[in-house]
């Protein structure tokens, strides 16, 4: 009898999460160089509510001009620092943003590789809710207080504005919780790498059982 030849995988659906501030953007650029496709959800929150989009438009609509610059771009720091203080405009933008994601993904799934690593960086997969769509989800796990001064430091955010913006996400426990695999990134770039050489190797094993 002729052996039934293993179905080929469509796509290995990786999903990658961090809070802000942990380095999950140094985690996803290393997939990337090392062969997965990544689709990152915060990229294309930006391409979303660039000026002319529609999506532009509704949040205009919901929070007024004032968050716009003189050149008609949406002030991302100043529409943060108004909703990461408000969990109910926080709600009323991802009403906006979220949907029109969700459908950029789904075009951008179609021109994935059969059988190719395809990541998905979300930031907030943990609460949102959505573990159940990937095969994995990884975690990159940084300490608060690493994140908080990394924000200050990197970013020049204020103590009280990287405050907010930790605490507007899930806690360091609550994605700990989804994780099946954790990167821990509380030290150099060049740990990291390391780190990220293991996590390759964890990735395509699991894409080819």
């Amino acid at each position: 009898m002729r052996p039934v030849p293993r179905m080929l995988r469509i796509m290995f659906k990786v999903g990658l999460t961090g809070g802000i501030g942990s380095g999950k953007s140094e985690v996803s650029k290393r997939l990337a160089a090392r062969g997965a496709m990544v689709i990152d959800a915060d990229k294309i929150a930006r391409e979303v509510v660039e000026p002319g989009t529609p999506g532009l438009a509704r949040v205009v609509g919901v929070f007024g001009t004032g968050i716009l610059r003189e050149d008609g771009s949406l002030d991302r720091e100043k529409l943060g620092s108004i909703v990461f203080t408000d969990s109910e405009k926080l709600a009323s933008l991802n009403a906006i943003v979220h949907p029109l994601v969700g459908a950029r993904i789904a075009e951008l799934q179609e021109q994935a590789p059969t059988g190719g690593i395809v990541v998905y960086d979300v930031p907030l997969l943990a609460e949102n809710g959505l573990a159940g769509m990937y095969e994995i989800v990884v975690v990159v796990d940084t300490p608060d207080d690493v994140r908080l001064a990394r924000l200050i430091e990197l970013r020049g955010m204020t103590e009280q504005d990287a405050r907010a913006r930790i605490a507007a996400q899930a806690t360091r426990e609550e994605r700990l919780k989804i994780a099946d695999i954790v990167v821990r990134n509380d030290g150099t770039l060049e740990e990291l790498e390391t780190r990220m050489d293991d996590l390759w190797s964890d990735l395509t094993a699991r894409a080819t059982a």
